[in-house]
């Protein structure tokens, strides 16, 4: 596959991914329905994590994923009207990377179908990136064989994280402003800061990855998200 190459598309398609980060008004926040449409939304075949924020962000946040784009508009809608003001978002579908061939078919369904959120990490990050179109550092311009060689040892980085961060890049291209939403989970958020750190002296991260903001928190069950945020 050439530089001018388009990837082929999936044989399966995505599932549809929303990230909702909220704030909440002790006044008028309804804990009670906001659990409900939480309830509801996982009952109609979609999964569902909560996040109790930290900082100016949002206080809570929804990650919420499965086949309806429609049915996860229908979890916005009564999420605000359960008194939640979205205060940032991001909307992208599961993935498998154009890089992945050969990989098992295991591991393309954990891209494609993941099981969320993973046992025993309740540390959460989520960040959007997209790759830098800069002069030599154009990511576009290159070879697929260069690409894809760039992409291995930047997974070989991510490997090293193995048992301690699960990572899930979704694409975003043509949803929203950013190529690729990356959600971390991991057991501390000292695990977070080191896998960040590391992979952004990989070269794939250093010469090409382009940034949007973090967002970190902390993953619970809904009541305990909500009686962080002082809600429950």
């Amino acid at each position: 596959m050439g530089a001018d190459a388009v990837p082929q598309a999936p044989e399966q398609p995505g599932w549809a991914v929303l990230h909702l980060f909220c704030r909440v008004h002790h006044e008028t926040s309804d804990a009670s329905a906001i659990e409900d449409v939480l309830k509801g939304c996982e009952a109609s075949g979609h999964q569902v994590v909560t996040v109790a924020c930290l900082g100016h962000k949002g206080s809570l946040g929804v990650m919420a994923l499965g086949p309806s784009f429609e049915r996860l508009r229908l979890l916005q809608s009564g999420l605000e009207r359960a008194g939640c003001e979205v205060a940032s978002s991001y909307v992208s579908l599961t993935e498998v990377s154009e890089y992945a061939a050969g990989l098992p078919e295991a591991t393309k369904q954990a891209r494609l179908r993941p099981v969320l959120p993973p046992e025993g990490m309740p540390a959460f990050c989520f960040y959007p990136m997209s790759k830098r179109r800069l002069g030599a550092d154009n990511w576009y311009r290159l070879g697929f064989e260069e690409r894809l060689e760039l992409m291995r040892g930047h997974g070989a980085v991510g490997r090293r994280f193995h048992g301690r961060v699960l990572q899930l890049v979704t694409g975003s291209t043509g949803l929203d402003d950013f190529e690729w939403g990356v959600t971390l989970f991991a057991r501390t958020h000292d695990d977070l800061k080191a896998c960040v750190y590391a992979m952004r002296y990989d070269e794939a991260s250093a010469r090409f990855a382009e940034f949007g903001p973090f967002v970190t928190g902390t993953v619970g069950t809904p009541s305990e998200v909500l009686h962080l945020l002082g809600l429950g």
